[in-house]
């Protein structure tokens, strides 16, 4: 990792240091969040929060070469929490909207987007640190904290799942062609 010294830095309180290691990762994050939340708004408060969570907690990293893996599994944990916190403030039962959300009812508009979104929080998380944050199989394991081999399976299983619902959502005369 090309900032480690910078990161040595801001462990030691350098708030300059810190400073630069996020503006590195800014747009990193932001994607990430966006693909959790969906939304510009809550993917700027994800972010956020997991700027303020990562500069009160930065003494806690103990190898300054896994920061970024630090950085993002408080970007997951805090992204899910708003997600959870959002479920939760929605007064109607979340599992009777999912009947509006499955791919047979939006005949075949189903984007990558919408379809991720249905997937569990393994399977979401393994995708996309693997294809949108290109994370190595061993990174994705350290930040979620699971052995590779169970990355590799979130991983199959995950583009498994997209595949029978972004083909689920096409109309039988669409797969005919």
């Amino acid at each position: 990792m090309k900032n480690i010294d910078a990161v040595k830095k801001a462990i030691k309180g350098n708030e300059e240091a810190f400073e630069m290691l996020i503006k590195n990762e800014s747009e990193k994050l932001y994607r990430t969040a966006f693909l959790y939340v969906q939304n510009k708004e809550d993917a700027l408060d994800v972010v956020q929060e997991t700027v303020y969570k990562a500069f009160v907690s930065i003494r806690q990293v103990k190898n300054p070469e896994f920061f970024y893996t630090w950085l993002t599994r408080i970007l997951i944990h805090t992204a899910y929490a708003l997600l959870t916190k959002r479920k939760s403030m929605v007064q109607e039962d979340i599992s009777s909207e999912l009947p509006d959300m499955r791919p047979a009812d939006i005949e075949g508009k189903l984007d990558v987007m919408e379809a991720l979104s249905l997937l569990n929080e393994n399977y979401q998380t393994a995708i996309i640190l693997f294809y949108y944050q290109d994370l190595t199989i061993n990174s994705i394991a350290k930040t979620m904290g699971k052995p590779e081999n169970t990355i590799k399976t979130y991983l199959r299983r995950a583009k498994a799942e997209l595949k029978e619902i972004i083909e689920g959502g096409k109309s039988d005369e669409q797969r005919a062609h």
